[in-house]
Formats: structure tokens, C-alpha cells, sequence
């Protein structure tokens, strides 16, 4: 609607027309009236006064188009001559007319709306002539040009046509002997400026033809995608069903598909959490279970046995599976906790050779006698040992591994810390001198409530969730920890080697 109104009211098309026309008619008319000035006089009683037999010879010679009509008028105002009527009298034009034009009624009802809107939005042209009614602008521009100068003018007249005229003083010897009138009407300028608004309104109905289009293509490869991955997403918010579908639009390449990836990848990991806390939730109840069940056993016998002695073994172990379940809620609470924690933590610097040495000194200060001594191998500066993390945690995941390497090594056996820069990556490792990791299980003890203790330890001193909480750690810093048998020469296990592998960025 706006580029129609735009279409209607800046006509400058046809303003350039009139202009062209008003110049014409004044190069014209100038041309005129000095063949009047010249050839057209007469001096009765010495006054010099237009001739009107020649002006009028002189008029209908020069006037060369039927659509141009000249009036002359004298020095007191009065009509002398009418190009019309001296043509009328004289001569019959002769001319073929076109073929009768029977439009059919797609155009005869464009011609109609076209008509309507012209009279309801078009306004008049504008320039710098003047604008008037027809019956006053005779007596006007005749009095301008009289008084010497050249006038023109822009009238209605009716049907959508315009009267478009010039007047111009005839003089003769310094002296304004009368007033010569060309004017025109606008017929020739409407055909052309109305041919050239249908030719913008074709252009226009292509335009609007190609944007409808383009709509429905872009609602297609666009809105109809993005409606189905809303309703995925909703249908995955509401938990419709346990593993909902979200379309797979990867294979466009464009940011539609980079949504479809985010979404699916986000769905993924939703469910793949949903299912981690099923399996934690499950493992938990087992592991609470068996120990409950002792206490419940060794309580019902003690109630019932009079031995002292029995009592107090029963007594100590209702005290060693309270101390297991103490040691099992503690690290469930802290396994739960720790996603959270470190989604909320705020990460810096974490100076890992500072970390190793600290580490080192403490198990190394508090190692008994006969137990394990401790070496530290650092192959790369401090400078070049710092990653990003949270300190605290990573701390933990030391403390762990360094804990897991004291319960197998054997008396007087060395535990050796290492860190070194291997590209973008730092990583650790801790050696034991231990009997090794049973073979087909170096992932499996990563599994929470995993326990494979020494023989001489006693049960349920460790809750086994000391290597996967370490893991969890690890991979919430995006780097990744793994173990495997350390061999000698002659490829026997000679102890455990657990590597820490974190990103420097």
C-alpha cells in the first residue's frame, strides 16, 4: 500500500512533462510574435497597431499541430484572432483514426479503479508557474504579457486533462503592440505518465508475485523447521515419553542446522544426567542395603544371645557398619553435590607443581614407619604448570589418586609424582610399586561403588567412590584421567600408574 500511495503522489514524471511542454510552447511562441512584430503592422493616422488580416495570414501558417491553439489578442485586451477558428473556416483536417479498441473486462476494470484512485490521491502538478481556474487565467496571463512579460499557466479543464499556456507580449519598434496566447492540452502527457505508472504497477505486482514466493520458501526452509524443533523441545520439557526425537537438520549447514546440533546434543546430555541419576540412585540403595542388612542381622542376635563375648563382637561390628554407612553418606553427599559446585565455582589459575609439592610434604610427613616413601618429578617450569580449574577440587583428585597408591603399596615402596607440559596439555601421573589393576578392569574402576581392595585391608573402609568422584573432577575441566599397569623388561607388572591429563586453556 505504501509503495502504491508513493507510486500516486510523487509524480515527478509528469511535472518534467509539463515543464517540457510550457518550454516548448514558449520557444514557440516567441517565434510567433516576432513573425507578428515584424510582418503584422500597420500605422492608421501614424499610430502603429497590429495588422489583423496579416496576423491572421501569419497564424495560420505557423501554427503546425491541430493540439496547439494560438489566440491574439491587441493592445486594449480584445481578440483580434482564434487559431481554431481560422482553421475551422479555412481548411478541413483530414486524419485516419485508429481501429475501435475493444478492451476486455480485466482492462476495462483496471481502467475504472485506475480513474478512482487518480481523482482520490493525484494532485495537481506542482512547479514553479502558476495554477488557476480556467476562467481566470485568460484575462490574467493576457494583462502579464501586455504589461511585457511571459506568463504561464496550468488549468483543469475536465475528464482528468490539464490547459497548459503561455502568453507573451507582440511587440513592434520597442513597443507592446499586443498579447499572443499558445496553449495546449495534457492528453499527450496523461497517455504517457499513466502508460508508465502501469508499467510500475506490473513491476510491482512481480515484486509482490516474488515476495510471496519467497515468503512461503522461507517459511518452509525457515519457520516450519524452527516450529518443529519448539515442539521437540516442549515435548522434552513436559517428559513426553522417556527418549524424545528432536529433528536432525545438521546436514543444511546453516544456523538452523547449528540449532537442530545444539538441541540434540543438549537433549542428549539431559537424558544421559536422567540416567546417571537413576544408575546413582539405584547404586546408592544397594550399597546402604548391605550394610543395614548386617546391622539388622548382628542386632536381632545380639538381642538374643546371653555370651558376652559374642556381644562384643557383634557390638563391633553394629560399630564398623555404622562407620561404613557414615563413610557412604559422606561421599554420596559429596559425589551428589559436586555438578553443582562446580557449575557455581569460579575457576582460576591453578599453579598444579606448587599443588605436587605441597602433596608430597604432607603424606611424606605423616608416612609411617616402614611405609611408602614419595618422590616428585616435575619435567617443566612452574609457569608452564598452571591450568585453569578449581583448586580445591583438583586438590581432591591428587589427594584420591595419592590415597589409592598408599592402600597398594608395599612396605618401604616408592610412590613418584610427576607433571610435565605436553602441548596444549599438562599431565600427571602417580606410579605405586603395588601389585597392579586386574586386567580387563582399567575402566571399570572408575565405576562408582567399585572396590577392589587389598587383601589385608578391612571391608568397608573405602566406600569406592574415591576414583569416580575423581573423574567426574576431571572431566568437568575437560581433560580426562585413565590408568594402566606399569611392566618391566620382561613385562610383568611391577605397580599402577594413574595419568591426569588437563587442557592449559
Amino acid at each position: 500500500a505504501l509503495l502504491v500511495a508513493a507510486l500516486l503522489y510523487v509524480d515527478q514524471y509528469r511535472t518534467g512533462l509539463v515543464q517540457a511542454e510550457i518550454n516548448s510552447l514558449v520557444t514557440q511562441g516567441k517565434l510567433i510574435a516576432g513573425a507578428l512584430g515584424e510582418n503584422a503592422l500597420s500605422s492608421p493616422a501614424g499610430a502603429m497597431t497590429l495588422d489583423t488580416k496579416a496576423a491572421r495570414q501569419i497564424l495560420r501558417r505557423m501554427i503546425s499541430t491541430v493540439r496547439t491553439r494560438a489566440r491574439l489578442y491587441d493592445e486594449d485586451g480584445l481578440l483580434l484572432a482564434d487559431s481554431r477558428e481560422l482553421v475551422a473556416r479555412r481548411q478541413v483536417v483530414l486524419g485516419v483514426l485508429p481501429p475501435p479498441e475493444t478492451p476486455d473486462a480485466l482492462t476495462r476494470w483496471f481502467d475504472r479503479r485506475y480513474q478512482q484512485v487518480y481523482r482520490w490521491f493525484v494532485a495537481p502538478p506542482s512547479g514553479d508557474y502558476g495554477y488557476s481556474r480556467l476562467a481566470q487565467q485568460e484575462s490574467a496571463e493576457v494583462l502579464r504579457a501586455l504589461d511585457g512579460h511571459v506568463a504561464s499557466n496550468v488549468a483543469k479543464i475536465g475528464g482528468g486533462l490539464m490547459d497548459i499556456s503561455v502568453a507573451m507580449p507582440v511587440e513592434g519598434l520597442r513597443k507592446v503592440l499586443g498579447a499572443l496566447v499558445l496553449s495546449v492540452d495534457s492528453g499527450d502527457i496523461e497517455a504517457a505518465v499513466r502508460a508508465e505508472r502501469l508499467h510500475a504497477l506490473e513491476l510491482l505486482l512481480g515484486v509482490l508475485f516474488i515476495t510471496a514466493l519467497l515468503s512461503a520458501l522461507l517459511a518452509g526452509t525457515i519457520g516450519r523447521p524452527i516450529r518443529r524443533l519448539a515442539q521437540a523441545a516442549d515435548r522434552v520439557r513436559r517428559l513426553q515419553g522417556r527418549h524424545v526425537v528432536i529433528p536432525d537438520f545438521t546436514d543444511r549447514g546453516d544456523e538452523i542446522g547449528d540449532l537442530s546440533g545444539a538441541l540434540r546434543a543438549m537433549t542428549f546430555a539431559v537424558y544421559r544426567r536422567l540416567d546417571a541419576i537413576e544408575a546413582f540412585a539405584a547404586d546408592v540403595a544397594h550399597e546402604i542395603k548391605n550394610p543395614l542388612s548386617s546391622l539388622r542381622s548382628a542386632i536381632e542376635i545380639v538381642t538374643r544371645t546371653t555370651d558376652p563375648e559374642q556381644q562384643r563382637r557383634l557390638l563391633k561390628i553394629v560399630e564398623a557398619d555404622i562407620g561404613r554407612l557414615n563413610r557412604l553418606i559422606s561421599d554420596i553427599s559429596d559425589a551428589s553435590r559436586l555438578d553443582a559446585e562446580l557449575s557455581r565455582a569460579e575457576t582460576g589459575p591453578v599453579d598444579l607443581a606448587a599443588m605436587l609439592r605441597t602433596v608430597v610434604e604432607i603424606y611424606a610427613a605423616a608416612a609411617a614407619d616402614g611405609g611408602p616413601r614419595f618422590e616428585i618429578d616435575l619435567g617443566a617450569s612452574d609457569a608452564e604448570l598452571k591450568v585453569p580449574g578449581v583448586e580445591t577440587r583438583l586438590g581432591q583428585v591428587i589427594r584420591n589418586l595419592v590415597d589409592n597408591a598408599v592402600s597398594f603399596s608395599p612396605p618401604g615402596g616408592t610412590i613418584r609424582l610427576a607433571a610435565y607440559r605436553e602441548g596444549p596439555y599438562v599431565r600427571i601421573t602417580v606410579d605405586d610399586e603395588g601389585p597392579g589393576l586386574p586386567e580387563g578392569k582399567l575402566d571399570a574402576i572408575f565405576d562408582r561403588f567399585y572396590s577392589e581392595r587389598p587383601p589385608a585391608e578391612q571391608f568397608g573402609t573405602h566406600s569406592g567412590l574415591g576414583l569416580s568422584i575423581s573423574r567426574q573432577i576431571v572431566e568437568a575441566h575437560d581433560g580426562q584421567i585413565k590408568a594402566e599397569n606399569r611392566l618391566d623388561l620382561a613385562r610383568r607388572v611391577v605397580g599402577a600408574r594413574f595419568t591426569v591429563e588437563l587442557p592449559v586453556r
